[in-house]
């Protein structure tokens, strides 16, 4: 899931929620529990294992309860307490004179009636402690600073007691019961209960072990099955705990068998003891839609095609992160409509290993102009998608193919079998380390390994470096019975992030997961290891990072460069990790300790998606008013039917789009000093969005991910069609489109570009295609369509836009010919040459882009919009720059987004002897060549809606 997150760039604040820095992704229904009420839970019968459990004596406690017994009824509903350590427990309540009492049972039957709290096996007075919780305490949990602190007694066995129903209750000093509430016990598991040791199905040649980490179980059996689903299980074990570590072994012939846990566990969400069935967290094999674990030793040959233990010899050459560029792919998109893959193979991962495919042959000329790195959205077990085909349903393409360019009738076709296509993102993760069995010929077997390895080699032969899109900031499913969950029924209330009442956070979707917690930051970082390894993927990229705490990334980062080919058979300095530093939700402003947000993460080498450049570039943002313009969509240049505000408003809303396009174009670095629209000289970290929050936030290139489209929101053509004035000709509208990526594909730091941008690609202006279905999808490799006007978007996300769509669709002029589609897949390989056509485009380092890069045209415009950027080398056996250009010596960029031709003339710029770059000269299109440059008035002349890139030769 990605979230669209900026200021806009509006003088004029636009804030369509409370919070507008947050644009909730509208793929997923949103449906908060409420905090001012009670919830409520099922009553189900009780489950628990007899067992004798230890306790510590009993202190007496008093049996007089308030009058407001009823109001205290739903109080053990919450959790609003926390055992954050063996010796402390955090309450946010005041006994003053009165006494706190904890109180357990090993059947969870506590209840609050006129004769008191009652079903405890124990209770224990707690002590407050004057001094606070321990400064450790509130580092680990923030949000307790102001808590009390109260004492448990050192006789206490909290190792017995987690396993328990819990709460704690105050009394004042007459005896009466004024409070109540649950525990929250991650700080104690984390404390007690930290391992490090294996966890999973481990192999050997005689045995596999099972390991497991649920310390507040009570009992744990694993059942073996010799089939995928149904059936009676071969045999059910008994697991042995030790220090919260259950495990058994079994023999040899489990491998290839499946297995289940059953854990009998306290679950806070119904307030009984649950016998819930679960997969392993640490899965490395499934079946069809996670029914079952899958026994798999991923070391066996069997699962490794030929050459794959040599991998790592035949990676694609990364000399340095500065050369990286990025393709976002979704898996179903690439070959689902692509006839010329098998239809075996289509929608799935042995569709990359066709190598005639026109998709292949697309990719081959995306990496043999530049781009490195091929990012595939989430490819580990989902929901949303049943990983058997032979259950999905599909919409007739020969019917919709008839519908009006307009209509409301393909969505809602497509809508009425959304749940139950082969179609969806993937961000609802069930399993984060098995491949996703719906892209796999058999999901009940071990192929989808198998398959999965292909295409990483196959990938990694074209010449393309393979990132994985990771979602660790949440899970799709909680609680005891829904299929799935799966950490929330073997630890419940750990892995998953709760609010003061014990709540479970939903800011990023659903179900919100807790990095700040050892176990769960762990399995993050093995889960990683287990991709980076036996898959051999080349980086990373984190979906809502901010949701995961710094030190977890950090943890990551330097785990993975630690990885060496000699002992883990890949080279880990290569592997780079990106993701989404939005800093919203409970976690903003560090809530829960340092978050991976875009400012905490400046000097860690981990990059985070510059949203500024994106919206100065388009306008507004994703949650503003969609006809807002921005820099390359008509603002003051071209103006639309919006108001923004006036000519004058326009003009210096366009004058700071400027400014902070230019920082991202330096790399977004926080220290690059340049002129901004003022006219005074600032750094990056001065330029401020329209809420004063520093545009720049990176002390490196490599920090910085550019981008002015991703799968979140409308398409680059869409959006350009969208706020563009709807008179102008479709060819300005593909201008437009080109002049955006040129201005991320020249700019330092790392560049990254949407499937299909590079095609005019359109989705029929759906903002969110999340769970469009192939439909709205599709991606024509023959270049034949862009698939503009396949009907009205999908009405849950965009009818309220409809208006303004329906137009536009309905206008034949907007859709791109197949002349249009060619010429921008020309125009988009000629950009990426050019950029690795110099070294210059891609500095190392914020010391050499400070010394290298200019902005000319600054300060109060002298012609309105135009970017100038200077590039400059240095000359061998001269003092000052050095070399790094053998053939250009320096670089100029203009920026044209004018629908006029402009000239524009500057005295440093005057007496070099540069030229239109010849890949520019050597292009088709004929515009582009209209550029010029003339020494002695050091004038350029532009053409309308254009990027031109002039160089000076080296003598040679």
């Amino acid at each position: 899931m990605a979230l669209s997150l900026s200021p806009p760039l509006s003088l004029l604040p636009i804030t369509p929620s409370s919070n507008p820095n947050y644009h909730f992704p509208s793929r997923f229904a949103f449906k908060p529990f409420p905090t001012s009420t009670p919830l409520s839970f099922p009553t189900l019968p009780r489950t628990f294992h007899n067992q004798p459990i230890s306790f510590c004596s009993c202190l007496p406690m008093p049996l007089e309860v308030s009058t407001s017994t009823a109001q205290l009824q739903d109080s053990l509903l919450y959790s609003r307490a926390y055992w954050v350590s063996e010796s402390i427990i955090a309450w946010n309540v005041d006994v003053g004179d009165g006494s706190c009492y904890l109180y357990s049972s090993k059947i969870a039957a506590l209840s609050i009636g006129d004769s008191g709290i009652t079903g405890h096996d124990m209770t224990i007075q707690l002590e407050e402690d004057n001094g606070g919780l321990p400064i450790n305490v509130i580092e680990k949990f923030p949000q307790l600073q102001g808590y009390k602190a109260f004492k448990v007694p050192q006789a206490v066995d909290a190792k017995s007691l987690i396993k328990c129903q819990l709460a704690v209750a105050a009394f004042s000093c007459d005896g009466q019961c004024n409070n109540v509430t649950g525990l929250q016990l991650p700080g104690v598991l984390d404390e007690l209960f930290s391992y490090e040791g294996p966890l999973g199905a481990i192999f050997s040649k005689e045995a596999v072990t099972l390991y497991l980490w649920a310390p507040t179980a009570q009992v744990v059996h694993a059942c073996i099955y010799g089939d995928p689903s149904g059936g009676d299980p071969l045999e059910i074990v008994c697991l042995e705990e030790f220090n919260g570590v259950w495990s058994a072994s079994g023999p040899k012939s489990w491998e290839g068998c499946y297995y289940e846990y059953e854990v009998s566990v306290y679950h806070p969400s119904t307030l009984q003891i649950e016998k819930c069935t679960a997969n392993d967290p640490y899965a490395r094999g499934l079946s069809a839609d996670a029914r079952r674990t899958l026994l798999v030793n991923l070391d066996s040959d069997d699962l490794k095609p030929e050459g794959w233990d040599n991998l790592a010899d035949e990676k694609p050459a990364l000399l340095s992160f500065s050369d990286i560029s990025i393709y976002e792919l979704h898996i179903r998109d690439f070959s689902a409509s692509d006839h010329t893959v098998h239809p075996d193979f289509r929608g799935g991962y042995l569709a990359f290993t066709s190598q005639d495919s026109a998709g292949i042959l697309h990719l081959k000329k995306l990496c043999n102009a530049g781009i490195s790195h091929l990012h595939l959205l989430p490819t580990f077990q989902f929901a949303g998608v049943d990983d058997e085909k032979d259950k999905w349903k599909c919409v007739d393409p020969n019917i919709l193919e008839t519908l009006p360019p307009d209509s409301v009738e393909q969505q809602a076709q497509i809508m009425t079998i959304q749940d139950e296509d082969g179609y969806n993102w993937g961000y609802n993760p069930v399993l984060w380390g098995v491949p996703k069995g719906s892209y796999a010929s058999n999901p009940n077997s071990p192929c989808r390994t198998l398959e999965f390895r292909k295409m990483v080699q196959a990938l990694n032969r074209i010449g393309f470096r393979v990132v994985l899109d990771v979602v660790y900031n949440h899970l799709h499913g909680s609680g005891p019975f829904d299929e799935n969950s799966v950490l929330d029924k073997i630890v419940p209330g750990y892995y998953l992030r709760r609010n003061s009442d014990g709540c479970i956070e939903h800011s990023a979707c659903v179900n919100n997961t807790a990095s700040e917690h050892f176990m769960v930051e762990r399995l993050i970082l093995d889960d990683l290891l287990c991709w980076a390894v036996d898959y051999k993927v080349d980086g990373f990229r984190f979906d809502l990072m901010g949701h995961i705490m710094k030190r977890t990334m950090v943890k990551a980062k330097n785990m993975l460069h630690s990885l060496s080919k000699d002992t883990d058979g890949i080279d880990g300095s290569s592997i780079y990790i990106y993701g989404e530093g939005w800093d919203f939700g409970e976690v903003a402003k560090n809530g829960r300790g340092v978050n991976a947000s875009q400012f905490n993460l400046c000097g860690t080498g981990i990059g985070s998606f510059n949203d500024r450049i994106r919206d100065a570039m388009l306008g507004g943002s994703p949650f503003g008013h969609p006809l807002q313009q921005g820099f390359v969509t008509g603002l003051f240049l071209q103006p639309n039917d919006h108001d923004h505000g006036g000519e004058e408003v326009a003009e210096r809303m366009l004058a700071v789009s400027k400014d902070h396009i230019q920082v991202g174009m330096a790399a977004n670095l926080k220290d690059f000093v340049l002129t901004n629209c003022e006219g005074e000289e600032v750094k990056g970290s001065e330029v401020s969005t329209y809420d004063g929050t520093p545009v720049a936030y990176t002390v490196c290139p490599t920090e910085t991910i550019n981008y002015v489209s991703a799968h979140d929101n409308e398409t680059l053509f869409d959006i350009v069609s969208l706020k563009t004035p709807m008179q102008i000709s479709v060819e300005e509208r593909c201008r437009i489109n080109h002049l955006a990526t040129s201005i991320i594909a020249l700019s330092q730091g790392i560049p990254f570009f949407h499937s299909g941008d590079e095609m005019l690609r359109s989705k029929s202006i759906d903002r969110d295609s999340y769970n469009s279905g192939d439909w709205f999808n599709r991606l024509d490799f023959s270049y034949n369509s862009n698939n503009w006007g396949v009907g009205l978007p999908p009405k849950e996300k965009n009818e309220k836009n409809w208006p303004l769509i329906k137009p536009r669709l309905a206008d034949p002029s907007f859709k791109p010919q197949k002349n249009h589609i060619i010429a921008a897949v020309e125009n988009f390989l000629n950009l990426l040459k050019i950029r690795y056509s110099s070294p210059l485009f891609r500095l190392r380092t914020a010391n050499s882009i400070q010394a290298r890069v200019r902005f000319h045209n600054t300060g109060p415009s002298w012609v309105p919009g135009i970017i100038v950027m200077s590039i400059e080398d240095g000359h061998e056996g001269v003092p000052g720059l050095s070399q790094l250009d053998p053939v250009y010596s320096y670089i100029v960029v203009i920026i044209n987004p004018s629908p006029t031709e402009i000239k524009f003339a500057s005295p440093a710029l005057q007496a070099r002897t540069l030229q239109l770059h010849p890949v520019q000269v050597m292009s088709s299109d004929g515009v582009i060549k209209n550029s010029t440059y003339e020494a002695s008035s050091g004038c350029f002349i532009v053409p309308p809606r254009t990027t031109s890139v002039f160089v000076e030769p080296r003598e040679i």
